[in-house]
């Protein structure tokens, strides 16, 4: 008979197994209560130019957080800041957000992306395909064209 399936779990074992699942029910609270202030965090360490920094945020936001557009965006803006303008393009390219209302966001900053990565009639015929819609990314489109904003 294995005395091992009879015997208690070992203490390191047990710790290590209750260390586990704290953090990872401390990640989602975190994720939950802080995602926002990460979020913040991110563009702030990728607006000063620590694209490292802002990539580790939001990478880690991109994983807690699969098919959120705003992980994907503050990654590009790292990406953008560091003269990573293709990289952007593709990251935006391949995200595929869970609520398809977020698309245009998501287009319209491929559109600048497009634009710094020297692809400037792909960037202008996005912008302009994302511009004649409504929403956040339909105004961005607009401001990047230098369109008046409806309303306005």
């Amino acid at each position: 008979m294995d005395d091992s399936a009879q015997s208690p779990p070992k203490p390191a074992a047990a710790h290590a197994a209750l260390a586990q699942a704290v953090s990872q029910e401390t990640a989602v609270v975190l994720l939950a209560d802080d995602a926002r202030l990460l979020s913040e965090v991110g563009f702030l360490a990728a607006g000063a130019g620590d694209a490292a920094r802002a990539e580790t945020i939001f990478s880690a936001l991109r994983r807690l957080r699969p098919g959120q557009a705003y992980p994907v965006i503050g990654l590009s803006v790292a990406w953008l800041n560091a003269g990573r303008a293709p990289d952007a393009v593709r990251l935006l390219e391949s995200a595929v957000p869970a609520d398809p209302a977020e698309r245009p966001l998501l287009d319209a900053w491929r559109g600048f992306a497009l634009q710094l990565a020297g692809r400037n009639r792909e960037s202008a015929r996005l912008l302009e395909a994302v511009a004649s819609g409504d929403g956040e990314g339909a105004r961005l489109a607009r401001a990047l064209l230098g369109l008046p904003q409806e309303g306005a």
